[in-house]
């Protein structure tokens, strides 16, 4: 059984030309991975084998095809046309072997990452019917640029980011917009009820605390300048790591502060904490989904980047 799937597997038609009857198995399996992982440094701990052993499995197999398989960039490696066709064509069969050889199916994988926050929130609550039909996940939290410069090496399949990227390397899509939203608990909220009017509004908020997860108050300043029309005069009273740690802090009383919607609206629901403000343009993050060229291999990818998209229509 294994050695017909091995057979099938070493003789695709690909554009037409079949791939040489005795193209070894091995270079297979390492331009597959490679493939998947948009580099040859991101392939070589998946392959157990070194940086310069993958480049040359790869470069002996470009020379049994005749064609070229990968274009070189300044960070990991672009599919050629062919190497697209190839991947596909060898792909279910070579994942088919690597199934009957661990006694099973074998699927690689999911390499997720973005904000923290949100992936605890929204994120991984809607990719729990995946994961009970058997998609694999490696969850990754960080800031935008690192993550998506460890997309480039290989390192992640998708990237939820607030900051669309630059170039055409890495195609993106507007996922969902976040809402911000002033908040603070219901003692605090009843120091300034009654005031309406920015002016008053901004006076009494003054003598608030303010809750933040970064010296410059990012969020809270854009906050001021959309919703108020002026600069944010007053300086952060707490300082704390991420949000999850502000809206903790502010639930117990610290103070006042600028969070995310989807982050706060169960406590706005309950009563734990209140809206200071019903502004008539809120400030709004475009969250978008990121995928790197050649993750599309791997069908899980693509289930996951479907149920995202279409999850994040009711965020």
């Amino acid at each position: 059984m294994k050695n017909q799937t091995a057979a099938a597997v070493t003789a695709p038609v690909v554009s037409g030309k079949q791939v040489p009857p005795h193209a070894d198995l091995n270079l297979l399996r390492t331009f597959l991975v490679v493939y998947r992982s948009g580099s040859f440094t991101a392939a070589a701990p998946r392959l157990a084998l070194s940086q310069p052993t993958v480049t040359a499995q790869i470069r002996a197999l470009e020379q049994q095809t005749g064609r070229d398989l990968f274009t070189r960039l300044p960070r990991g490696v672009e599919p050629t046309p062919y190497a697209h066709e190839l991947a596909g064509q060898i792909a279910g069969p070579l994942d088919a072997l690597a199934g009957l050889e661990d006694g099973g199916s074998v699927a690689a994988p999911v390499h997720l990452a973005g904000p923290s926050e949100l992936l605890c929130v929204r994120v991984l609550p809607a990719l729990v019917p995946l994961v009970a039909d058997g998609v694999q996940l490696r969850v990754a939290q960080g800031l935008p640029e690192p993550l998506l410069e460890e997309m480039r090496t290989g390192r992640h399949d998708l990237v939820i980011t607030t900051r669309r990227p630059r170039g055409r390397a890495l195609a993106s899509v507007a996922l969902a917009d976040e809402e911000y939203l002033l908040v603070a608990s219901p003692a605090w909220a009843e120091r300034v009820a009654g005031q309406v009017e920015a002016d008053d509004l901004c006076a009494a908020l003054r003598e608030i605390p303010m809750v933040t997860y970064a010296e410059d108050l990012p969020i809270v300043r854009r906050y001021w300048r959309t919703v108020f029309g002026k600069p944010l005069t007053t300086r952060a009273a707490v300082t704390v790591p991420n949000l999850y740690a502000v809206l903790s802090a502010v639930n117990a009383g610290a103070g006042v502060s600028v969070l995310p919607r989807s982050l706060c609206q169960e406590y706005l629901d309950d009563g734990r904490l209140m809206l200071l403000h019903e502004a008539e343009e809120t400030p709004l993050n475009t969250l978008f989904l990121v995928q790197r060229p050649g993750s599309e291999a791997n069908p899980d990818v693509i289930r996951v980047r479907d149920m995202l998209r279409s999850v994040a229509r009711r965020w």
